[in-house]
């Protein structure tokens, strides 16, 4: 894993730099506060997946103009929002290994500094001068924002089946890499064809890439994740290692999950009985597994593409995406 990653920062060391002077010079005019309160979420060691994978999609499509990465910062400034937004509702501790914005600045400027990077993606998007782009990125707000409703909504509901957390992981996170990509084609005024294939790509990458996040709360320690164990678990999200689990178990096992998962102050002890229940009964195997069939998706929709440094990038994203949990 660790190869795969140096290969990727490697091969795009120059694009993820400007990416950074970007995010950077695009806070600059605001108010101080503002700007101190962004850099807290988008300068805590996020992986720049997301512009990243904007600025590869224009460049598989032969786009070269710097625009697009302004554009890809928007992107950034619209995940960062919903982080800041998703911290508050979630009471979340920890994000990114350091102290969740609204324990150092309060509930009310986070919010408002969320908000903030909302309308400032909006109006880079805006600059773009085409009303497609305006149209995918307002789009995918209203699609995170439902999803979040919709996980509220469930929360903690023991019988949330495999096809409605599609739907969640969908609208809150698939969607932001199916957009990533596809304004990049837009951008690049590429073909219908090449269009729908960026879109595939990023669509099957966002909905993998979730699943194995939400394999971390039972993979990975607290150091390694960046918040604290077993917080989505305490926060009633139920993801897929856990519905899978749930629906293969016998009565005995299921009924120990349940009161485990329906116990939001469980100890240490009993989250680390629960993985072995996971694992027991096809959890971690069963989300891998689907992961794996989403991403060999992704992959198979870049075969339009010629070969080029571009596109073996977006493969070894889509690697990556799994290989990061090993």
């Amino acid at each position: 894993m660790n190869d795969l990653k140096q290969r990727i920062l490697e091969e795009n060391k120059k694009d993820l730099a400007e990416i950074e002077t970007q995010l950077s010079e695009n806070l600059k005019p605001y108010l101080d506060l503002v700007s101190e309160v962004a850099h807290h979420i988008l300068f805590a060691g996020g992986k720049r997946l997301r512009p990243l994978l904007l600025v590869l999609s224009a460049r598989i499509c032969g786009y070269t103009d710097k625009y697009a990465k302004i554009v890809s910062s928007a992107l950034e400034y619209l995940h960062a929002a919903t982080l800041l937004h998703d911290d508050i509702i979630d009471d979340a501790v920890l994000r990114r290994g350091q102290t969740v914005a609204h324990s150092v600045y309060g509930n009310a400027v986070t919010v408002l500094v969320g908000d903030f990077l909302l309308a400032r993606a909006l109006a880079i998007c805006a600059d773009s001068g085409k009303i497609k782009v305006i149209h995918i990125i307002s789009e995918l707000t209203e699609n995170m924002s439902t999803g979040e409703v919709h996980q509220l909504m469930r929360k903690g509901d023991i019988t949330l089946t495999e096809d409605e957390y599609l739907e969640v992981i969908r609208r809150k996170t698939a969607v932001l890499f199916q957009a990533a990509c596809t304004v990049s084609a837009v951008i690049a005024e590429a073909s219908a064809e090449k269009e729908q294939a960026l879109s595939d790509y990023g669509y099957n990458l966002g909905l993998a890439f979730q699943m194995v996040d939400d394999l971390f709360d039972y993979t990975m320690d607290s150091a390694a994740l960046g918040k604290e164990v077993g917080a989505d678990l305490r926060e009633g999200k139920l993801t897929l290692p856990i519905i899978q689990a749930l629906k293969e178990a016998d009565p005995a096992d299921r009924d120990q999950m349940i009161k485990i998962i329906q116990n939001e102050d469980f100890t240490v002890d009993e989250f680390k009985t629960l993985v072995a229940l996971l694992q027991r009964n096809n959890g971690i195997d069963y989300t891998v597994k689907t992961a794996t069939a989403y991403l060999e998706k992704a992959k198979k929709a870049l075969s339009v593409f010629e070969p080029s440094k571009p596109r073996d990038s977006l493969f070894d994203i889509a690697d990556y995406a799994l290989a990061r949990r090993l």
